[in-house]
């Protein structure tokens, strides 16, 4: 309507000339809006990424330089991005066990972060792991009526296991005395044991509102206290889930997760530190890395190189409980891979708003065509037994997914760039790199809690109207 509006008035101000380059306008602007790839992105949307990738590399914002003779006047070691402004401290719960709170001045958050261990499906009876996968259910539809709450995420990274912790703990329990065969087998085991093993550990982010009801900012101090209290529950309700015993994450542990993850030959020097007896103090000022360089496609930190995707479309039907268990196994041709889910709860109200709208407006599409396809029909009845499901009681999330594949050398980026195609295929999920936002993206698959929504320069839903 608004573009024959303008059509009218340039025909009525210049004629057939000025009608005719207005249509032509106009229409470039409709195909910019409407065409859109298998991504659901409008060729507007790709665009404006694209210039805005452009902008940036000119600017040289792209490149990050840190520490003595980097860019920052203060000399350290900064996280860069969006976490640049992050800061960490460390308090007690009501168990007396030691947690790290970060904190973005930007957004106002708070951040903590939950280490699990996941007890695994295999040799595991199926009516255990639907309990697991129900008890999660619960837990996520819990944190709808958790005061403050605006995110969580679970992220389950793979790594190349070291071999240090298997022959610190072969060495402190072999004897003196030991039998000659007993010795020779035990070294074998650890010279040959670690080769192709894979370390996998899994950690849930929580992120908390930094403001209480009226709107006015909480000290780290307050926020600290309120979480002391409400985190063993939060830890035991894990338990039942399969993640085993949960823990918060203390400062120390989350520097030495960060520092890692931003150079990976750093994990042999902190687990040979370990098994001498020596704790790595690090500080939060030094986990950044001395140097990072965004580009177009990948991401190059220290001494590794990664690549990051974002899920695109979730599973189709039916989804069973080992659908993304390929997807987060150790590869061969991966060295290090994390697998990062979003979650976003919506409270109650919210909830009830939404599913009936897109019962609604599902209903609406199956009863306007004389014959609807398959697809059609299939969405009004899943939109029909999620209000149902939600009337009783479950709970709403906003999902999304990012997956980090690392590697050291740049020659391994094309076989770990089919390597995540094949596992997201398996997954029954469309995978598309970040483009133009490495670094972001990188970011958004560490467990820090970083909300990318609240960092965007346009709304998101503009961006979704778009």
């Amino acid at each position: 309507m608004g573009g024959l509006v303008m059509t009218i008035m340039a025909t009525m101000a210049g004629g057939l000339v000025g009608a005719i380059v207005t249509l032509l306008i106009v229409g470039v602007c409709l195909l910019l809006l409407t065409t859109k790839d298998k991504h659901g992105l409008s060729a507007l949307q790709r665009l404006s990424t694209r210039i805005g990738w452009e902008r940036a590399k000119m600017a040289k914002h792209n490149i990050y330089r840190s520490g003595p003779l980097g860019r920052p006047a203060w000399g350290t070691f900064q996280l860069p991005g969006l976490a640049a402004a992050s800061q960490l401290s460390e308090f007690e719960d009501s168990y007396g066990r030691p947690f790290a709170l970060l904190y973005y001045p930007s957004t106002r958050h708070f951040t903590v972060v939950i280490n699990a261990e996941p007890d695994g499906a295999s040799l595991v009876d199926q009516e255990q792991v639907d309990v697991w996968v129900a008890h999660w259910g619960q837990w996520l539809a819990a944190l709808g009526h958790e005061p403050g709450i605006v995110a969580a995420s679970v992220t389950v990274e793979s790594a190349p296991d070291t071999g240090i912790r298997l022959r610190r703990e072969v060495g402190s329990n072999m004897l003196d005395g030991t039998p000659a065969i007993a010795r020779a087998m035990l070294t074998e085991v650890v010279q040959t044991y670690p080769e192709g093993s894979a370390l996998i550990s899994a950690r849930v982010a929580l992120t908390f509102k930094g403001t209480d009801r009226s709107g006015k900012r909480r000290k780290q101090e307050d926020m600290g206290r309120e979480l002391a209290s409400r985190l063993p529950a939060l830890t035991q309700s894990l338990n039942a889930t399969g993640a085993g015993a949960a823990r918060p994450v203390t400062a120390q542990e989350l520097c030495e997760t960060v520092r890692i993850a931003y150079d990976p030959a750093s994990a042999v020097l902190i687990d040979e530190a370990r098994s001498h007896g020596d704790v790595p103090e690090l500080q939060w000022t030094d986990v950044g890395p001395a140097g990072a360089q965004g580009f177009w496609d990948k991401y190059r930190h220290d001494s590794a190189w990664s690549v990051t995707w974002q899920m695109t479309q979730a599973p189709r039907g039916e989804v069973f409980s080992s659908v993304l268990s390929q997807l987060v196994a150790p590869h061969a041709d991966i060295d290090r891979k994390r697998v990062t889910l979003l979650y976003r709860p919506l409270d109650a109200a919210t909830a009830a708003r939404v599913v009936e709208a897109d019962k609604r407006n599902a209903s609406f599409r199956a009863t306007t065509s004389s014959r609807p396809s398959a697809r059609t029909m299939t969405e009004a009845r899943a939109a029909e037994r999620t209000a149902q499901e939600e009337a009783r009681g479950a709970g709403l999330v906003n999902f999304g997914m990012v997956v980090t594949g690392t590697v050291m050398t740049a020659e391994q980026i094309p076989d770990m760039i089919a390597a995540i195609d094949n596992l997201g295929a398996t997954a029954r999920v469309l995978l598309r790199p970040a483009y133009g936002s490495q670094d972001s993206a990188f970011v958004a698959g560490l467990p820090l809690g970083v909300v990318l929504q609240s960092h965007l320069s346009v709304p998101a839903g503009i961006r979704e109207a778009l």
